[in-house]
């Protein structure tokens, strides 16, 4: 590398590491002349000129530079450490003009008093490189013994060991975090349970559920302090592979050893039994959060309202969808749609009905898919006396009455051979003003109506009369009476 290039590559370090309100320069009280010349020479000058010295310094410097040297300058508690990281950054950036390369022992120096001092970023940083970069890759042997030979303060240990157990677990190395669990483990260091759940979840979505099942009893059976929240990352991943039972009987397992499972345990495996719709073992589970005493939540009203109305058993959709009602629990409107487009895709169009007459007692708001939901239904069984009120609510209301849905009424009246009440209902439609109905059921094309009930026709001039009509209905009743 150039030294220009070199120079360049330095300012990078000096923004990685923390700020400071003191120089550089000025922070360092170290008998280390050589160290002291190249940063008063490297961060301090600006010019051209001083730029030309400092190249100079720095190829001499680190040409002559030893590694016994380096090693003494990261020993020295009269320099503060983020001074180490920067200068320990400018050497191996500059290894091409070093007369050796820079072991193992001074990034563990290094490493101890990053953490010491609490400068956990770049103390992750420097393990990254230890561990993964080519250069380097040094064997969890090597830490092991560097901490027993030369780190005898336990915090540093057993943050140390920590933060190896999370690099080896966000880069997939699930054995070598396997083998630091049960070193730590050994050696009677307390694995954080929080890093455990990092790879918990590391393994699980990597698709290893099965080592993170016997990670986590390993956790369960070491003296460390288990949470709900690694039971339910295990639950997670056992009902992402099917194993729901196994996850049910986990959760059993553990609430004996007093990890308790929570609302978002459970909802792991309602939703999975929901989705499989596997309606035994939901069964249950509903009566293992019962004896848990864990209440429903919001969502584990709508996974079993979406899944009871998806496996056909929509009565006990509807009945949790009344519990929620009864208990305050906020309703989102799309779930009476679904449990009323449940009934009717059974054709059930009155228990559809029935539940679409309490939302208006409830006066909640209806939209025009459920009336067409049930209007549908409703045409499809032969209720045809439905579809006549519920078409009307709908133009009362406001609602569109598009091509579909008209022509789906007109087929209705035709199977249930109602053509006079097809014909009475457009009449009627028409008196409303209904500008969907032309397009759709024509009386001179579509309808061919066919109206034998004389009563019914003067009932409609009367209408006309009192003003209630327009006349030009008249008239489309009277050109089907003349039709042959």
């Amino acid at each position: 590398m150039k030294v220009e290039e070199f120079l360049k590559t330095l300012k990078t370090a000096k923004r990685v590491c923390p700020s400071s309100s003191t120089t550089l320069e000025s922070s360092i009280n170290s008998s280390y002349t050589p160290f002291n010349t190249l940063i008063n020479n490297t961060f301090s000058s600006s010019s051209s000129t001083t730029t030309t010295q400092s190249t100079n310094t720095l190829e001499s410097f680190l040409s002559s530079l030893t590694s016994h040297q380096l090693q003494s300058f990261l020993s020295d508690p009269t320099v503060k450490t983020f001074d180490c990281f920067r200068i320990f950054n400018l050497v191996l950036h500059s290894q091409s003009s070093l007369s050796f390369k820079p072991g193992f022992h001074p990034h563990f120096t290094l490493l101890c008093r990053l953490i010491k001092s609490r400068f956990f970023q770049n103390a992750e940083f420097l393990l990254h490189k230890l561990i993964l970069d080519p250069n380097y890759r040094y064997p969890f042997t090597e830490f092991v013994h560097h901490i027993e030979k030369y780190c005898n303060e336990s915090k540093i240990i057993t943050k140390m060991l920590n933060m190896l157990l999370k690099k080896y677990s966000d880069n997939g190395l699930f054995d070598m975090a396997s083998t630091v669990f049960d070193y730590m483990l050994e050696k009677a260091v307390e694995p954080d349970e929080r890093t455990c759940s990092v790879l918990l979840h590391a393994m699980v979505k990597a698709d290893k559920t099965d080592l993170a099942f016997e990670f986590f009893h390993r956790m369960v059976n070491s003296s460390m302090k288990v949470s709900v929240y690694s039971l339910t990352i295990v639950v997670n991943g056992l009902c992402k592979i099917g194993e729901l039972k196994m996850g049910r009987e986990l959760v059993e397992e553990m609430s004996k050893k007093g990890i308790k499972p929570n609302i978002v345990t459970f909802n792991a495996l309602v939703d999975a039994s929901v989705r499989r719709l596997d309606l035994e073992e939901l069964k249950l589970v509903l009566r293992l959060m019962e004896e848990e005493g864990i209440q429903f939540d919001d969502s584990t009203y709508k996974l079993l309202i979406e899944g009871y109305t998806a496996s056909g058993n929509v009565e006990e959709a509807e009945k949790f969808l009344l519990e929620m009602h009864d208990k305050d629990v906020e309703v989102e409107g799309y779930l009476y749609i679904t449990v009323i487009r449940g009934y009717c895709r059974l054709g059930r169009a009155r228990s559809g009905l029935s539940l679409f007459r309490k939302l208006k007692e409830w006066k909640l708001l209806t939209n025009g898919d459920i009336y067409r939901s049930l209007i549908s239904c409703s045409c499809r069984v032969g209720e045809m006396g439905q579809v006549k009120e519920l078409l009307f609510e709908m133009c009362s209301n406001g609602h569109v009455l598009d091509d579909d849905l008209l022509n789906t009424i007109d087929d209705g009246y035709r199977k249930a051979g109602m053509l006079d009440e097809l014909a009475e209902l457009q009449c009627m439609l028409k008196m409303n003003g209904s500008p969907f109905l032309q397009s759709s059921i024509d009386a001179d094309s579509k309808v061919e109506m066919v109206i034998t009930d004389v009563p019914k026709l003067e009932m409609i001039v009367d209408d006309v009369k009192n003003g209630t009509a327009e006349e030009m209905v008249v008239d489309d009743v009277l050109k089907a009476y003349q039709s042959p």
